[in-house]
């Protein structure tokens, strides 16, 4: 009887086997951000990644289904990096305009900073998984840029627009923009943002032809 019982209850993990396990996965994911800033995705298999992190390859598969899996949580690590970086740019003084010029120059610097990470987060070619982590991005940059613009309407600082549309546009294009740069290593790119943005905007770019 008590064998049966025994063998009923379920297994609860030790906080000392836990904490064990929780270390694990997070050298996992710090392995997996190395390997994706210098090799991007293709240089982000499983056995790599155990390989970075002094595992077996098996250990990973403990807490990861596959590689894309692995990458999706590491994208969205990296998102919320990034928003968070945007957002605090997008609350400096200024016009919505100006707000929405913030949002995308910072995300282009940080880009520009660790470009074959941010190729892999951008345009490599990606898993299925990763693919709709990807249009989970855009959106959240767009709806961030869209809260600016509609500001700008409401305020007659813009002329009248649909914000979610302009948004969406100004995210495809600086990410089309930015392709090139991230691959060759070229920094020229976010010079001429501003004036675009500003233009695209129906906004003043004043100083700029």
């Amino acid at each position: 009887m008590n064998q049966w019982f025994t063998s009923c209850v379920p297994y609860r993990r030790t906080p000392q086997v836990q904490a064990r396990l929780d270390a694990q996965r997070a050298g996992i994911l710090k392995a997996a951000a190395e390997l994706l800033a210098e090799r991007g995705y293709a240089g982000c298999s499983v056995a790599a990644v155990a390989e970075r992190a002094r595992i077996a390859t098996g250990s990973v598969y403990k807490h990861f289904p596959g590689k894309a899996e692995l990458v999706v949580e590491l994208f969205r690590g990296i998102v919320g990096h990034e928003v968070d970086a945007v957002k605090a740019a997008a609350q400096e003084p200024g016009e919505p305009a100006e707000r929405v010029v913030a949002i995308f120059e910072t995300f282009a610097v940080r880009a520009l900073k660790a470009p074959r990470r941010a190729y892999a987060l951008l345009a490599e070619p990606v898993d299925a998984p990763v693919e709709a982590e990807r249009i989970v991005f855009r959106r959240v940059f767009r709806d961030l840029a869209a809260e600016h613009i509609r500001e700008g309407v409401r305020t007659g600082l813009l002329p009248p627009q649909d914000a979610e549309l302009t948004a969406a546009a100004l995210v495809g294009a600086i990410t089309e923009v930015l392709v090139g740069p991230l691959t060759t290593d070229n920094n020229g790119a976010v010079a001429g943002l501003r004036p675009f943005i500003l233009r695209a905007l129906g906004g003043s770019d004043a100083g700029h032809p």
